[in-house]
């Protein structure tokens, strides 16, 4: 099947891109259009036009010297193959290199797919375990979103209809951070089934002093495991304490059930899943 007819722009700045969609609301963002083309063309989204971002500089690139700041058109074969950023943040790197197959890796951008808010994306749990950030540019300025106020529902988000994001950064972890993202994955697409990223923080004496765990692939959109999060502050890494952690990932969560997976079969998942994440982090601390 082929799209219905649409305009083409391609902008040469972010200020003109964001004009453009303010221009047009029923204008749609092109990045590594991987989500967006094949719905296109099964007309399940028929935008009046595209706003290609491609030939906008600047949004392309990694600086993992103290903060570390990601251009929202970095593809994730850059994130995969980058040793400056294997070094600080290693679940990216890895990440990046079991997202879909080479030809989605090679195209596709971090900065689409935190955009996209797709339910089963794996970036969007890794972004929110590290309590990213965003940079946003939209017709009236610039502003910063927060990991946790950027994902509302189901492929919705914070951003405002004319706001393009421009760079994802995340502060350097602190000395002795673990940080582990596991997956079930779908055979055929490559998206999560359900995916668990978890970053723990330790403190002075040993104990974990901060863990942000966060799961997709099971709810609407990226959540955070708040019940593990809580039951792991304060704790010595043992086995005890990851099983308890992992056995209330899921706990209050909303769940998703369709032919892929059931709602009952999920929430084993994200015990699985949490608990494999848990040891891989804790082994790096």
């Amino acid at each position: 099947m082929f799209p219905n007819q649409f305009a083409y722009h391609k902008p040469d700045s972010v200020q003109a891109a964001a004009a453009l969609l303010a221009s047009d609301p029923d204008a749609k963002l092109l990045a590594g259009g991987h989500s967006l083309l094949p719905a296109m063309k099964l007309r399940l989204a028929a935008p009046s036009a595209l706003v290609d971002l491609g030939g906008v500089d600047g949004l392309v690139g990694i600086d993992a010297s103290g903060k570390i700041t990601i251009g929202a058109m970095t593809p994730y074969a850059m994130l995969r193959d980058s040793a400056a950023l294997s070094n600080v943040l290693p679940m990216v790197t890895e990440a990046a290199n079991n997202v879909g197959d080479p030809s989605v890796q090679t195209r596709g951008t971090l900065g689409g797919a935190l955009a996209h808010s797709d339910p089963a994306a794996d970036f969007t749990a890794i972004f929110l375990a590290l309590n990213g950030t965003v940079d946003a540019t939209g017709a009236n300025g610039s502003r910063s979103i927060a990991a946790d106020d950027l994902f509302v529902d189901l492929f919705t988000t914070a951003l405002e209809p004319d706001e393009i994001i421009t760079a994802v950064s995340f502060d350097a972890p602190r000395p002795g951070t673990g940080m582990a993202y596991e997956k079930f994955r779908h055979p055929a697409s490559g998206y999560a089934v359900v995916g668990v990223a978890a970053v723990l923080t330790p403190g002075a004496d040993g104990a974990v002093e901060s863990a942000r765990i966060a799961i997709t692939g099971a709810t609407s959109k990226a959540t955070r495991a708040t019940n593990a999060e809580n039951a792991l502050v304060g704790q010595q890494l043992s086995d005890d304490a990851i099983a308890n952690a992992a056995a209330v990932a899921g706990e209050g969560l909303e769940l998703n059930g369709d032919h892929f997976a059931s709602a009952e079969y999920r929430r084993h998942l994200i015990g699985v899943l949490t608990k494999r994440a848990l040891q891989r982090a804790a082994a790096m601390m």
